[in-house]
């Protein structure tokens, strides 16, 4: 059975950076868990990391970032590209099954087991099976409203939520300290 996990947006607008996930675990048919945390905080809240994909290979990527963090002084840019090199060439981590958005203040990233490294062209990234959904939605919200990022990113959810099977509308949002 496939488990179908997650959708993640990421927007920035004004400076402000915030990141909505729904909440629902899907395994095959059935929604297994409606209030799932998709988000986490490093680095004292200074980082905020989205996932889809598995939840124990993610939990296992966050703590090799957060262990880059450190080594490089909070240089985000710097332990995004040292975590995603040990993802693709670590003998058991590249095995891994995830795709996390990871943000601070400055940068927004998308890093996965392939090895890439993709930032936005513009001021929203979405990953998931809802993802192209929210990210039509953020787009959309971005360049029609005058909405702050963290109700752009919570409104492309509850968007999605409507339109992918895989999507709830149980959002929760982090923004970026």
């Amino acid at each position: 059975m496939k488990t179908r996990s997650t959708t993640i947006c990421a927007v920035r607008r004004d400076g402000l950076t915030a990141f909505a996930a729904d909440g629902q675990v899907t395994v095959g048919e059935t929604i297994f868990k409606q209030t799932a945390n998709k988000l986490r905080r490093l680095r004292d809240g200074k980082v905020v990391v989205g996932y889809a994909g598995s939840a124990a290979d993610a939990l296992t990527l966050f703590e090799r970032l957060e262990g880059k963090l450190d080594e490089f002084s909070g240089n985000l840019s710097r332990a995004i590209v040292e975590t995603a090199k040990l993802w693709r060439t670590d003998k058991v981590l590249r095995h891994l099954e995830a795709y996390m958005i990871v943000a601070d203040q400055e940068s927004m990233f998308l890093i996965s087991g392939n090895g890439d490294i993709i930032t936005p062209d513009g001021e929203a990234m979405s990953i998931g099976s809802g993802g192209p959904m929210a990210q039509a939605a953020a787009l959309s919200l971005l360049k029609h409203s005058d909405l702050p990022a963290d109700r752009i990113a919570e409104e492309s959810l509850k968007i999605a939520s409507e339109l992918c099977l895989y999507t709830n509308d149980r959002v929760m949002v982090e923004v970026v300290k």
